[in-house]
């Protein structure tokens, strides 16, 4: 059986265990607190064929989007700059891991007093926890290229901005990856809270309604579509992360 269809096979298992988990779990808590597998499918089948879930869904798609977008510029724009100019870098390293482990809920007010309510406010905050990550492992990636591309780079006169589109970031770009998998979950994670806390549009709105109306269908069909399209795209550039890192290694043996 070749690798591919074992994880294929690995994750048709997965997801029968979860759904058989489920299942269980609802045989024994009743559908007072969650609903079946069965009936989660059925109520998100009609759901999503509303004109208001679509108005929501657009709302979080937008705010994600937007948020993700400036969260990958920065965090790639810092990440090359702290990590090519090291002084820089050994200052604001510890100063972003210092950051980055502070609970972000807690800033949510300045954020809010700043941007008000509304789009730029659930922007910002997907931003502030998508950036530090993106930030932080294309810090980390950039110091750990082989000195001997860098000295390639300098012996070919190279601008420090060639440098680092074709030296720099090929050779950074499996742990690049890394960085964009992990900052995409937490930058959807942000906007969900911001949208939960200060907004009257989108999918973590809607959840937060329907925690308030002890909706139990409604709370499990959002959290089915949030954890399918998470899910979607993390194994996604999950296979891009290990098909790099795997073409890095090969690289890497070539070399020696």
């Amino acid at each position: 059986m070749s690798v591919r269809w074992q994880r294929v096979r690995n994750a048709l298992i997965l997801i029968a265990g979860i759904v058989l988990v489920w299942q269980i779990l609802f045989f024994m808590v009743g559908d007072i607190a969650i609903s079946s597998p069965l009936a989660t499918l059925q109520y998100t089948a009609k759901l999503v064929r509303t004109d208001t879930f679509g108005g929501h869904l657009r709302a979080t798609l937008e705010a994600f989007g937007l948020a993700y977008l400036i969260a990958v510029m920065m965090g790639l724009s810092l990440g090359f700059w702290l990590g090519f100019h090291k002084l820089s870098g050994d200052v604001a390293e510890p100063m972003l891991v210092a950051l980055y482990s502070i609970p972000k809920v807690t800033l949510y007010p300045i954020l809010l007093l700043s941007f008000g309510l509304g789009l730029s406010a659930k922007v910002a905050f997907g931003v502030l926890h998508g950036v530090i990550p993106i930030t932080l492992f294309t810090l980390g990636s950039v110091r750990n290229v082989r000195p001997i591309h860098l000295k390639t780079a300098r012996a070919l006169k190279l601008s420090p901005l060639d440098t680092v589109f074709t030296v720099l970031f090929p050779a950074a770009l499996p742990e690049i990856v890394t960085g964009l998998r992990v900052g995409f979950a937490l930058t959807l994670i942000g906007a969900l809270l911001a949208e939960m806390f200060a907004s009257q549009r989108g999918l973590g709105f809607l959840l937060m309604n329907a925690i308030g109306l002890h909706n139990v269908d409604l709370i499990m069909s959002i959290t089915l579509l949030l954890v399918v399209f998470a899910a979607t795209i993390s194994t996604i550039l999950l296979h891009i992360d290990r098909r790099l890192h795997h073409q890095a290694r090969a690289a890497d043996a070539l070399a020696m």
